[in-house]
Protein backbone atom coordinates (compact mmCIF):
# COMPACT_ATOMS: atom_id res chain seq x y z
CA UNK A 1 0.00 0.00 0.00
CA UNK A 2 1.28 3.40 -1.15
CA UNK A 3 2.17 6.07 1.47
CA UNK A 4 -1.14 7.80 0.69
CA UNK A 5 -3.30 5.08 0.41
CA UNK A 6 -2.44 4.77 3.76
CA UNK A 7 -2.79 8.46 4.70
CA UNK A 8 -6.61 7.95 3.37
CA UNK A 9 -7.07 5.34 5.51
CA UNK A 10 -6.03 6.30 8.39
CA UNK A 11 -2.70 5.01 9.27
CA UNK A 12 0.22 7.34 10.04
CA UNK A 13 3.50 5.71 8.74
CA UNK A 14 7.58 5.86 9.92
CA UNK A 15 7.76 8.22 7.03
CA UNK A 16 5.21 10.95 8.22
CA UNK A 17 6.27 10.79 11.69
CA UNK A 18 9.72 11.54 10.57
CA UNK A 19 8.67 14.27 8.87
CA UNK A 20 6.66 15.67 11.40
CA UNK A 21 9.04 15.62 14.25
CA UNK A 22 11.82 17.46 11.72
CA UNK A 23 8.75 20.11 10.52
CA UNK A 24 7.60 20.51 13.98
CA UNK A 25 4.26 19.45 13.11
CA UNK A 26 2.17 16.73 14.70
CA UNK A 27 1.76 13.65 12.71
CA UNK A 28 -1.68 13.92 11.88
CA UNK A 29 -1.18 17.60 9.88
CA UNK A 30 1.25 15.21 7.50
CA UNK A 31 -1.29 12.59 7.36
CA UNK A 32 -3.91 14.79 6.41
CA UNK A 33 -1.69 16.47 3.49
CA UNK A 34 -0.25 13.26 2.09
CA UNK A 35 -4.07 11.98 1.90
CA UNK A 36 -4.95 14.76 -0.33
CA UNK A 37 -1.62 15.06 -2.04
CA UNK A 38 -0.82 19.11 -0.63
CA UNK A 39 2.66 16.91 0.52
CA UNK A 40 4.45 13.80 -0.68
CA UNK A 41 7.25 12.02 0.95
CA UNK A 42 9.75 10.30 -1.96
CA UNK A 43 10.65 6.91 -0.58
CA UNK A 44 10.20 4.17 -2.67
CA UNK A 45 9.43 0.93 -0.53
CA UNK A 46 12.62 -1.40 -2.15
CA UNK A 47 14.65 1.11 -0.22
CA UNK A 48 16.27 1.34 3.42
CA UNK A 49 15.12 4.23 5.36
CA UNK A 50 17.61 7.34 5.45
CA UNK A 51 16.55 11.04 5.96
CA UNK A 52 13.00 11.28 4.72
CA UNK A 53 11.89 15.50 3.86
CA UNK A 54 8.40 16.03 3.34
CA UNK A 55 7.59 18.10 0.44
CA UNK A 56 4.43 20.92 0.08
CA UNK A 57 2.44 22.96 1.93
CA UNK A 58 3.60 24.05 4.99
CA UNK A 59 6.89 22.19 4.75
CA UNK A 60 10.48 24.09 4.14
CA UNK A 61 11.16 24.46 0.87
CA UNK A 62 13.36 21.66 0.02
CA UNK A 63 16.53 21.97 -2.35
CA UNK A 64 17.33 19.37 -5.00
CA UNK A 65 20.71 18.55 -6.23
CA UNK A 66 22.09 17.36 -9.79
CA UNK A 67 24.58 14.85 -10.46
CA UNK A 68 25.49 12.76 -13.54
CA UNK A 69 27.83 11.32 -16.06
CA UNK A 70 27.29 12.07 -19.62
CA UNK A 71 29.57 11.17 -22.92
CA UNK A 72 32.20 14.02 -22.12
CA UNK A 73 32.62 13.60 -18.40
CA UNK A 74 32.24 9.42 -17.45
CA UNK A 75 33.55 9.82 -14.56
CA UNK A 76 32.12 7.60 -11.47
CA UNK A 77 34.30 8.07 -8.70
CA UNK A 78 34.10 11.98 -9.23
CA UNK A 79 30.06 12.13 -9.18
CA UNK A 80 31.01 10.34 -5.70
CA UNK A 81 32.39 12.72 -4.49
CA UNK A 82 29.85 15.44 -5.89
CA UNK A 83 27.64 13.73 -4.11
CA UNK A 84 29.36 14.13 -1.14
CA UNK A 85 30.06 17.57 -1.46
CA UNK A 86 26.38 18.37 -2.11
CA UNK A 87 24.95 15.99 0.62
CA UNK A 88 27.65 17.52 3.54
CA UNK A 89 26.49 20.83 2.20
CA UNK A 90 23.41 19.99 3.36
CA UNK A 91 20.71 19.04 0.45
CA UNK A 92 17.58 17.34 0.55
CA UNK A 93 17.49 15.03 -2.29
CA UNK A 94 19.45 13.66 -5.28
CA UNK A 95 18.65 13.30 -9.45
CA UNK A 96 20.80 11.42 -10.80
CA UNK A 97 20.90 12.31 -14.69
CA UNK A 98 23.55 9.96 -15.94
CA UNK A 99 23.65 9.26 -19.68
CA UNK A 100 27.55 8.02 -19.94
CA UNK A 101 28.42 4.16 -20.39
CA UNK A 102 27.40 2.71 -17.60
CA UNK A 103 24.11 4.19 -16.04
CA UNK A 104 23.06 1.25 -13.89
CA UNK A 105 26.03 1.05 -12.33
CA UNK A 106 26.15 4.96 -11.57
CA UNK A 107 22.50 4.42 -10.26
CA UNK A 108 23.47 1.75 -8.00
CA UNK A 109 26.28 3.99 -6.71
CA UNK A 110 23.87 7.25 -5.90
CA UNK A 111 21.63 4.59 -4.26
CA UNK A 112 24.39 3.05 -2.19
CA UNK A 113 25.98 6.02 -0.95
CA UNK A 114 22.87 8.82 -0.47
CA UNK A 115 21.18 9.27 2.82
CA UNK A 116 18.56 11.20 1.36
CA UNK A 117 15.53 10.98 -1.71
CA UNK A 118 16.99 9.96 -4.51
CA UNK A 119 15.13 10.89 -8.52
CA UNK A 120 16.25 10.06 -12.01
CA UNK A 121 14.86 11.62 -15.33
CA UNK A 122 14.07 8.14 -16.95
CA UNK A 123 13.90 9.34 -20.48
CA UNK A 124 17.35 9.90 -20.97
CA UNK A 125 18.43 6.00 -20.07
CA UNK A 126 15.64 5.24 -22.60
CA UNK A 127 17.18 7.91 -25.12
CA UNK A 128 21.16 6.46 -24.24
CA UNK A 129 20.12 2.96 -24.97
CA UNK A 130 17.89 3.66 -27.96
CA UNK A 131 21.29 5.37 -29.42
CA UNK A 132 23.43 2.40 -28.63
CA UNK A 133 20.90 -0.12 -29.87
CA UNK A 134 19.50 1.51 -32.83
CA UNK A 135 21.60 4.98 -33.55
CA UNK A 136 19.07 7.66 -32.51
CA UNK A 137 16.88 8.66 -29.86
CA UNK A 138 14.18 8.70 -32.71
CA UNK A 139 14.05 5.00 -32.74
CA UNK A 140 13.09 4.21 -28.62
CA UNK A 141 10.56 1.51 -28.42
CA UNK A 142 7.67 2.29 -26.19
CA UNK A 143 7.35 -1.04 -24.70
CA UNK A 144 11.70 -0.70 -23.79
CA UNK A 145 11.14 2.55 -22.54
CA UNK A 146 8.29 1.30 -19.81
CA UNK A 147 10.84 -1.57 -19.15
CA UNK A 148 13.68 0.85 -18.30
CA UNK A 149 10.78 2.92 -16.09
CA UNK A 150 10.28 -0.36 -14.15
CA UNK A 151 13.86 -1.39 -13.50
CA UNK A 152 14.29 2.21 -12.20
CA UNK A 153 11.45 2.11 -10.26
CA UNK A 154 12.39 -1.60 -8.55
CA UNK A 155 16.20 -0.76 -7.81
CA UNK A 156 14.95 1.64 -5.63
CA UNK A 157 14.10 5.52 -7.23
CA UNK A 158 12.61 7.49 -4.88
CA UNK A 159 10.62 10.09 -7.05
CA UNK A 160 11.08 9.95 -10.79
CA UNK A 161 10.20 12.78 -13.25
CA UNK A 162 8.40 11.47 -17.06
CA UNK A 163 7.69 13.48 -19.70
CA UNK A 164 4.19 12.61 -19.77
CA UNK A 165 2.71 16.05 -20.25
CA UNK A 166 3.99 16.69 -23.73
CA UNK A 167 1.22 15.86 -26.41
CA UNK A 168 -0.08 16.24 -29.79
CA UNK A 169 -1.94 19.09 -28.40
CA UNK A 170 0.97 20.70 -26.36
CA UNK A 171 3.32 19.72 -29.90
CA UNK A 172 1.20 21.99 -32.26
CA UNK A 173 0.53 25.08 -29.50
CA UNK A 174 4.71 25.02 -29.54
CA UNK A 175 4.87 25.20 -33.11
CA UNK A 176 2.26 28.35 -33.52
CA UNK A 177 3.84 30.13 -30.77
CA UNK A 178 7.59 31.47 -32.00
CA UNK A 179 9.16 30.92 -29.45
CA UNK A 180 13.09 32.13 -29.27
CA UNK A 181 14.33 28.83 -27.06
CA UNK A 182 11.88 26.09 -28.45
CA UNK A 183 12.71 22.86 -26.46
CA UNK A 184 15.34 23.40 -24.13
CA UNK A 185 14.73 20.15 -21.49
CA UNK A 186 17.10 17.55 -22.36
CA UNK A 187 13.95 14.83 -22.28
CA UNK A 188 11.36 17.17 -23.99
CA UNK A 189 13.91 17.25 -26.73
CA UNK A 190 13.99 13.66 -26.77
CA UNK A 191 10.15 12.99 -26.91
CA UNK A 192 9.82 15.94 -29.60
CA UNK A 193 12.35 14.57 -32.18
CA UNK A 194 10.46 11.35 -31.76
CA UNK A 195 6.96 12.44 -31.54
CA UNK A 196 8.10 14.38 -35.07
CA UNK A 197 10.01 11.54 -36.44
CA UNK A 198 7.23 8.70 -35.71
CA UNK A 199 4.00 10.74 -36.36
CA UNK A 200 3.13 9.31 -33.19
CA UNK A 201 1.56 10.33 -29.42
CA UNK A 202 3.98 10.88 -27.03
CA UNK A 203 4.42 7.08 -25.63
CA UNK A 204 4.97 7.95 -22.10
CA UNK A 205 1.20 10.37 -22.35
CA UNK A 206 -0.05 7.42 -24.27
CA UNK A 207 1.13 5.12 -21.58
CA UNK A 208 0.44 7.15 -18.22
CA UNK A 209 -2.19 4.45 -16.99
CA UNK A 210 0.84 1.85 -16.95
CA UNK A 211 3.26 4.19 -15.29
CA UNK A 212 0.98 5.04 -12.89
CA UNK A 213 0.73 1.06 -11.93
CA UNK A 214 4.51 1.60 -12.44
CA UNK A 215 4.42 3.81 -9.90
CA UNK A 216 2.25 2.63 -7.54
CA UNK A 217 3.93 -0.75 -7.19
CA UNK A 218 6.93 0.31 -6.14
CA UNK A 219 5.53 3.64 -4.02
CA UNK A 220 7.46 6.12 -6.15
CA UNK A 221 6.58 9.27 -6.35
CA UNK A 222 5.73 10.65 -9.58
CA UNK A 223 7.67 13.80 -10.56
CA UNK A 224 5.57 14.89 -13.75
CA UNK A 225 7.95 16.36 -15.91
CA UNK A 226 8.39 19.80 -17.73
CA UNK A 227 8.90 18.79 -21.07
CA UNK A 228 8.56 22.58 -22.78
CA UNK A 229 9.63 24.80 -19.64
CA UNK A 230 10.48 27.88 -20.93
CA UNK A 231 14.67 28.22 -21.85
CA UNK A 232 14.48 32.06 -22.13
CA UNK A 233 12.34 34.43 -19.73
CA UNK A 234 10.71 35.79 -23.52
CA UNK A 235 9.18 32.16 -23.82
CA UNK A 236 7.99 32.39 -19.84
CA UNK A 237 3.69 32.26 -19.95
CA UNK A 238 3.48 31.65 -23.74
CA UNK A 239 0.89 29.09 -25.15
CA UNK A 240 2.43 26.39 -25.35
CA UNK A 241 3.99 26.15 -21.74
CA UNK A 242 0.13 27.38 -20.34
CA UNK A 243 -1.09 24.48 -22.45
CA UNK A 244 1.44 22.44 -20.87
CA UNK A 245 0.20 23.31 -17.35
CA UNK A 246 -3.09 21.89 -18.04
CA UNK A 247 -1.71 18.43 -19.04
CA UNK A 248 -0.10 18.12 -16.09
CA UNK A 249 -2.82 19.44 -14.18
CA UNK A 250 -4.70 16.78 -15.52
CA UNK A 251 -2.22 13.95 -14.99
CA UNK A 252 -1.49 15.07 -11.62
CA UNK A 253 -5.38 14.63 -10.43
CA UNK A 254 -5.23 11.09 -12.49
CA UNK A 255 -2.11 10.24 -9.95
CA UNK A 256 -3.77 11.61 -7.03
CA UNK A 257 -7.09 9.30 -7.81
CA UNK A 258 -4.60 6.54 -8.71
CA UNK A 259 -2.76 6.76 -4.91
CA UNK A 260 0.63 8.01 -6.25
CA UNK A 261 2.45 10.74 -4.64
CA UNK A 262 2.97 13.12 -7.53
CA UNK A 263 4.55 16.47 -7.39
CA UNK A 264 4.56 19.15 -10.80
CA UNK A 265 7.82 19.72 -11.94
CA UNK A 266 8.02 23.88 -13.28
CA UNK A 267 9.55 26.13 -15.37
CA UNK A 268 13.07 27.18 -15.66
CA UNK A 269 13.59 30.95 -17.07
CA UNK A 270 10.87 33.17 -15.50
CA UNK A 271 11.13 37.06 -15.04
CA UNK A 272 9.95 38.27 -11.70
CA UNK A 273 6.99 39.89 -12.81
CA UNK A 274 5.99 36.23 -14.06
CA UNK A 275 6.55 34.50 -11.05
CA UNK A 276 3.41 34.43 -8.60
CA UNK A 277 1.01 33.79 -11.38
CA UNK A 278 3.11 30.94 -12.76
CA UNK A 279 3.28 29.54 -8.99
CA UNK A 280 -1.05 30.25 -8.84
CA UNK A 281 -2.15 28.93 -11.99
CA UNK A 282 0.10 25.40 -11.08
CA UNK A 283 -1.36 25.01 -7.77
CA UNK A 284 -4.89 25.95 -8.89
CA UNK A 285 -4.20 23.46 -12.17
CA UNK A 286 -2.91 20.63 -10.62
CA UNK A 287 -5.04 20.16 -7.22
CA UNK A 288 -2.26 22.00 -4.51
CA UNK A 289 0.28 19.52 -5.77
CA UNK A 290 4.06 20.08 -4.94
CA UNK A 291 5.51 22.30 -7.27
CA UNK A 292 9.38 21.00 -8.22
CA UNK A 293 11.14 24.44 -9.65
CA UNK A 294 13.96 24.01 -11.56
CA UNK A 295 15.78 27.56 -10.99
CA UNK A 296 14.22 29.84 -11.14
CA UNK A 297 16.31 32.38 -14.16
CA UNK A 298 15.12 35.46 -13.46
CA UNK A 299 17.63 36.86 -15.70
CA UNK A 300 19.08 35.22 -19.13
CA UNK A 301 22.70 37.60 -18.87
CA UNK A 302 24.41 35.97 -16.23
CA UNK A 303 26.41 32.97 -17.64
CA UNK A 304 28.65 32.05 -14.83
CA UNK A 305 26.35 33.33 -12.24
CA UNK A 306 23.49 31.55 -12.72
CA UNK A 307 23.40 30.12 -8.53
CA UNK A 308 22.92 33.77 -7.73
CA UNK A 309 20.09 34.30 -10.20
CA UNK A 310 18.27 30.88 -9.89
CA UNK A 311 18.58 31.81 -5.84
CA UNK A 312 16.53 35.09 -6.43
CA UNK A 313 13.94 33.67 -8.48
CA UNK A 314 14.13 30.94 -6.22
CA UNK A 315 13.81 32.85 -3.13
CA UNK A 316 10.69 34.83 -4.90
CA UNK A 317 9.30 31.40 -6.17
CA UNK A 318 9.15 29.39 -3.14
CA UNK A 319 7.66 32.98 -1.10
CA UNK A 320 4.72 32.13 -3.66
CA UNK A 321 4.11 28.88 -3.46
CA UNK A 322 6.91 26.75 -4.81
CA UNK A 323 7.63 23.77 -2.66
CA UNK A 324 11.04 22.19 -3.98
CA UNK A 325 13.94 23.95 -5.65
CA UNK A 326 16.49 22.33 -8.21
CA UNK A 327 19.82 24.27 -7.57
CA UNK A 328 21.62 26.05 -10.25
CA UNK A 329 25.72 26.07 -10.09
CA UNK A 330 27.93 28.62 -11.23
CA UNK A 331 28.82 26.02 -14.16
CA UNK A 332 25.57 26.61 -15.70
CA UNK A 333 25.30 27.24 -19.44
CA UNK A 334 29.20 26.42 -19.25
CA UNK A 335 29.76 23.23 -18.79
CA UNK A 336 29.32 20.17 -15.97
CA UNK A 337 29.87 20.83 -12.40
CA UNK A 338 32.98 20.16 -10.42
CA UNK A 339 32.42 19.42 -6.49
CA UNK A 340 32.49 22.65 -5.54
CA UNK A 341 30.42 24.00 -8.16
CA UNK A 342 28.03 21.90 -6.59
CA UNK A 343 28.54 22.66 -2.91
CA UNK A 344 28.06 26.23 -3.98
CA UNK A 345 24.85 25.62 -5.79
CA UNK A 346 24.01 23.83 -2.55
CA UNK A 347 24.79 26.85 -0.52
CA UNK A 348 22.96 29.29 -2.60
CA UNK A 349 19.95 27.34 -3.00
CA UNK A 350 19.61 26.66 0.72
CA UNK A 351 19.87 30.07 1.06
CA UNK A 352 16.88 31.16 -1.23
CA UNK A 353 14.91 27.99 0.32
CA UNK A 354 15.28 29.77 4.17
CA UNK A 355 14.19 33.60 2.21
CA UNK A 356 11.22 31.76 1.19
CA UNK A 357 10.10 29.66 4.38
CA UNK A 358 10.44 33.43 6.42
CA UNK A 359 8.27 34.96 3.94
CA UNK A 360 5.91 32.45 4.07
CA UNK A 361 6.14 32.38 7.55
CA UNK A 362 7.50 28.90 8.92
CA UNK A 363 8.27 29.09 12.29
CA UNK A 364 11.35 27.22 12.21
CA UNK A 365 12.94 29.65 9.79
CA UNK A 366 11.54 33.04 11.87
CA UNK A 367 13.14 31.55 15.40
CA UNK A 368 16.29 30.58 13.40
CA UNK A 369 16.45 34.52 12.28
CA UNK A 370 15.89 35.84 16.22
CA UNK A 371 18.60 33.46 17.51
CA UNK A 372 20.84 34.67 15.23
CA UNK A 373 20.57 37.80 15.63
CA UNK A 374 20.29 37.91 19.67
CA UNK A 375 23.87 36.00 18.63
CA UNK A 376 25.00 38.58 17.33
CA UNK A 377 23.91 41.22 19.96
CA UNK A 378 25.44 39.12 22.90
CA UNK A 379 28.73 38.64 20.63
CA UNK A 380 27.81 34.87 20.89
CA UNK A 381 30.30 33.37 17.67
CA UNK A 382 29.57 29.75 18.50
CA UNK A 383 25.85 30.20 18.07
CA UNK A 384 26.09 32.30 15.12
CA UNK A 385 28.03 29.27 13.76
CA UNK A 386 25.56 26.97 14.97
CA UNK A 387 22.62 29.16 13.52
CA UNK A 388 24.33 29.70 10.38
CA UNK A 389 22.87 28.05 6.96
CA UNK A 390 26.52 27.89 5.86
CA UNK A 391 28.95 28.49 8.59
CA UNK A 392 32.47 28.05 6.44
CA UNK A 393 33.21 31.59 6.10
CA UNK A 394 32.41 32.73 9.38
CA UNK A 395 34.65 30.13 10.60
CA UNK A 396 37.11 31.06 8.82
CA UNK A 397 37.14 34.93 9.72
CA UNK A 398 36.86 33.56 13.58
CA UNK A 399 40.70 33.00 13.41
CA UNK A 400 42.81 35.58 13.95
CA UNK A 401 40.15 37.99 15.29
CA UNK A 402 41.08 40.97 17.42
CA UNK A 403 37.43 41.93 18.69
CA UNK A 404 36.68 39.32 20.76
CA UNK A 405 32.86 38.48 20.41
CA UNK A 406 32.02 39.83 17.41
CA UNK A 407 34.00 40.20 13.93
CA UNK A 408 32.73 43.58 12.17
CA UNK A 409 35.60 45.41 11.56
CA UNK A 410 33.96 48.41 10.57
CA UNK A 411 33.46 49.17 13.99
CA UNK A 412 36.81 48.04 15.58
CA UNK A 413 36.50 47.25 19.10
CA UNK A 414 33.42 49.46 19.18
CA UNK A 415 30.37 47.53 17.97
CA UNK A 416 27.25 49.75 17.29
CA UNK A 417 24.99 47.08 18.45
CA UNK A 418 26.96 45.45 21.56
CA UNK A 419 27.07 49.54 22.62
CA UNK A 420 23.50 50.34 22.00
CA UNK A 421 22.74 46.76 23.72
CA UNK A 422 24.06 48.25 27.29
CA UNK A 423 21.98 51.21 27.29
CA UNK A 424 19.05 49.03 26.55
CA UNK A 425 20.24 47.25 29.17
CA UNK A 426 19.74 44.04 27.15
CA UNK A 427 24.34 43.37 26.63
Amino acid sequence: MTQVLKARAGKITEEMEAVARAEGYEPEFIRERVADGRIVIPRNKNRKPFRYCGIGEGMRVKVNALIGTSSNRDDMALEARKLKAAQDAGCDSFMDLSTGSSIDAMRRQTLDLADVAVGCTTIYQAGQEAIDKYGSVVEMRPNEILDIIEKQAAEGMDFMAVHCAFNNVVLKTMQTTGRVTWVVSRGGAFITGWMLHNQKENPLYEHFDRILEIMKAHDVTLSVGDAIRPGATADSMDGAQIQGLLVQGDLAKKAQAAGVQVMIEGPGHVPLNHVETTMRLEKRLCNNAPYFILGTLATDVAPGYDNITGAIGGAFAGSCGADFLCYLTPAEHLGLPLEEDVRIGVVTTKMAAHIADVARGHKGAIAREEEMARARVAGDIDRQIKVALSPDRLIAATKGNGHGGHLCVSCGADCAVQEAAKYFGIA
